[in-house]
């Protein structure tokens, strides 16, 4: 199942995702798609760094400490 959305894009993006998908013989909405896709697990892998960062009961080791931990 899909859904159909309409998007604003500047010129210049829109001309580079024309000639990308010209280059790859991939249609547009395929690169958008994998695009926002990528962004998305970017943003939540960038989510849980802040939660981690943020949260005063998870422990901070040294590089020392982990080295150890690690066996390296």
């Amino acid at each position: 199942m899909s859904t159909t959305l309409s998007v604003g894009l500047s010129n210049n993006l829109a001309h580079s995702l024309e000639n990308i998908a010209k280059e790859t013989k991939r249609s547009k909405s395929f690169h958008i798609q994998r695009a926002l896709e990528t962004y998305m697990e970017n943003f939540a892998d960038l989510q849980v760094a802040l939660d981690r960062l943020h949260d005063q009961t998870d422990p901070i080791i040294s590089s020392e400490e982990m080295r150890k931990n690690l066996d390296i």
